[in-house]
Parts: C-alpha cells; sequence; structure tokens
C-alpha cells in the first residue's frame, strides 16, 4: 500500500525529476539497488520503471500495489513553488497505469492548496483513486490549516484514506521540517476520514526528533488513525519496528513498501532482532518487495498486517 511512482517526463507526461547535490547520488544508488545503471534517470523512466515493477510484483506473493503520484509543492495561497521540489508525478500517470494493470492501484497526490484541489480530487475518485497521498514537510501542507477542512471532509464523505508522511526525510528535500510532526494530523481525523501515517512517525536522519510515541499517544485518542511500516527495514528507520507488534499498537499496523528505497535489513541483525541465518535468508531474496515483507514476517508480523489495508482503501 505504499510504493512510490517515478519518472521524468521524457515520454510527455509532464512530469519532471530536479536532482542535485545529495539527492543526486541517493537517486543514482537507489536505481543501482534495483539492478539499473545511474544512465536509466534520463531515459524513458517511467516506461522501464514501472515495467519492472510491473514484473516484480507479480514474481511477489502480492496480488497489487498501491502505486503513488507525487505532488508539486505550493505556497499556502495557492501559488505553485516551481523553485522547490525534486520531482514531480502526475495523478494521470498513476490513474492511467491502474486502468491498465490490475497490479497497480491507483495512489493520487493533491495539495489542498490548489485553486482547483477539489476539482481534481472529484476528477481522481471518478477515475478509481483507492487513497491519497502528501508529504507536508516536503510539499508545504500545513494539515491543521482550516483552509482545507473542507477538502478533508470531501474525502472523509468518500471513503478515500490520507496517507500522510510523518517523520524525517532524505529522499526529497524537506521545505517545512516542523510538518513532519503528527500532531498536525488532528484536522483531517477530526473530519472523519481514515488516516495513515507513514512510517509510524519514525525519524530518518540523526538529527530527526522521532514522533513514534506522539503517533501512539494519537491512535489512543482516534480510532480512524493508522500506521504504515513502509521503509522500516532500513538502516534509518528501523529501530521501532518491532514495537509495532506491542498489543496497543499491533491492530493499527499496516505493511508498507517505499519502494524504490532500498530494503536493507543489517541494524536488524546488528542489533539482535534477527538472527545471522535469518538475516541472511531475508537479504538473498533478489526481489525486493517480497524481501522487505520477508525480513517483516521473519520478525513475528502476520499476515493480517499486509491484509488489512484491503478494508482501508477505497476499492471497487
Amino acid at each position: 500500500m505504499h510504493v512510490h511512482m517515478v519518472g521524468n517526463g521524457v515520454a510527455g507526461s509532464g512530469g519532471w525529476l530536479r536532482l542535485g547535490g545529495w539527492h543526486r547520488w541517493l537517486a543514482g544508488f537507489m536505481v543501482r539497488q534495483i539492478g539499473f545503471p545511474a544512465s536509466v534517470l534520463t531515459q524513458d523512466l517511467e516506461s522501464i520503471y514501472a515495467a519492472h515493477l510491473l514484473d516484480l510484483i507479480r514474481r511477489s506473493s502480492f496480488d497489487a500495489a498501491v502505486l503513488l503520484a507525487h505532488e508539486r509543492v505550493y505556497d499556502s495561497d495557492g501559488t505553485v513553488r516551481e523553485d522547490l521540489g525534486s520531482m514531480y508525478v502526475p495523478n494521470d500517470v498513476v490513474l492511467e497505469l491502474a486502468a491498465t494493470h490490475p497490479e497497480f492501484l491507483a495512489g493520487v497526490s493533491i495539495h489542498p492548496a490548489r485553486s482547483d484541489a477539489l476539482e481534481e480530487l472529484d476528477r481522481c475518485l471518478e477515475r478509481g483513486a483507492v487513497l491519497m497521498k502528501c508529504l507536508p514537510n516536503c510539499q508545504n501542507i500545513d494539515c491543521s490549516d482550516p483552509r482545507y477542512r473542507p477538502f478533508w471532509e470531501r474525502m472523509a464523505a468518500a471513503g478515500l484514506p490520507l496517507l500522510v508522511h510523518t517523520g524525517g526525510e532524505n529522499t526529497v528535500p524537506v521545505v517545512n521540517g516542523r510538518l513532519a510532526d503528527p500532531k498536525f494530523l488532528r484536522a483531517p481525523l477530526e473530519c472523519g476520514g481514515t488516516v495513515i501515517a507513514a512510517h509510524c512517525a519514525t525519524k530518518s536522519g540523526l538529527g530527526d526528533p522521532d514522533y513514534f510515541a506522539d503517533w501512539v499517544r494519537l491512535l489512543a485518542e482516534f480510532p480512524n488513525l493508522y500506521g504504515d511500516n513502509s521503509a522500516m527495514v532500513s538502516l534509518n528507520r528501523s529501530a521501532h519496528l518491532r514495537d509495532c507488534l506491542l498489543p496497543e499498537i499491533f491492530g493499527r499496523a499496516l505493511h508498507g513498501s517505499d519502494f524504490p528505497v532500498p530494503v536493507l535489513g543489517h541494524r536488524l541483525w546488528l542489533t539482535g532482532s534477527l538472527g545471522w541465518s535469518e538475516f541472511r535468508r531475508c537479504q538473498r531474496l533478489d526481489n525486493p518487495v517480497e524481501r522487505d515483507w520477508m525480513f517483516k514476517q521473519a520478525l513475528g508480523f502476520p499476515e493480517d498486517t499486509r491484509t488489512r489495508a484491503a478494508s482501508l482503501l477505497r476499492l471497487g
């Protein structure tokens, strides 16, 4: 329920990829991790990546993956910030892929400050969107802004879940770091919609605040709040992965991937969460989509962790 679509717009999708510094190196590392040379970043990345991902899903134990678009950065008054952001994947890219391949489900991305936000939301609902994803700290979305309440209310009325990034971020540039705090999710939660805190509000970098405990406190207050364990089989986010098996959390935890973020379970072995043989068994799997789940299964996550999302997504 958390797989990223990436592209560069070379084939005319309208999307773009603008990488510099650390993010250029990281993008090269990620594409090499999934078996491509860094030069793929200048080719028809959307077509190459989508075909590869489709093959990975078909060779895995999963039926389908929610494929996520990526919105541009906007000011709170609805002005698009052409000077900010490192990538843009239009909603039509994932909507069209989902219409063509049953292995893909469309996760759209809409900034609620857009002047046409409600119209775009209705358009995406009509075309089969199963959830809406945003990254508040990277796309400059203060979810508590009262101007956005009609947007959250429309999502809630339509049964469209909100998958929202929480915690630190290194893969794309951060615009406003304080918006990584899950406490900003109160407004969409109060509007009655299903909200899924991506990464369970864990830290990404050494200097990031750890909001995991804040997310756990919100779970007790809002029955419509969940969290996904995407990217938590990694060197930087795995500290709280086993905590998601605690009784007060377990029933609200969903499996997420965060592909193409690399699946590196080394820290799970180094901290004693997994033995050497179990670590090697999982790490040797050549399919990163399946490898991510196998690590979580080895830690004790049962099957309903990865099927629970089906009861929350806007399917059918």
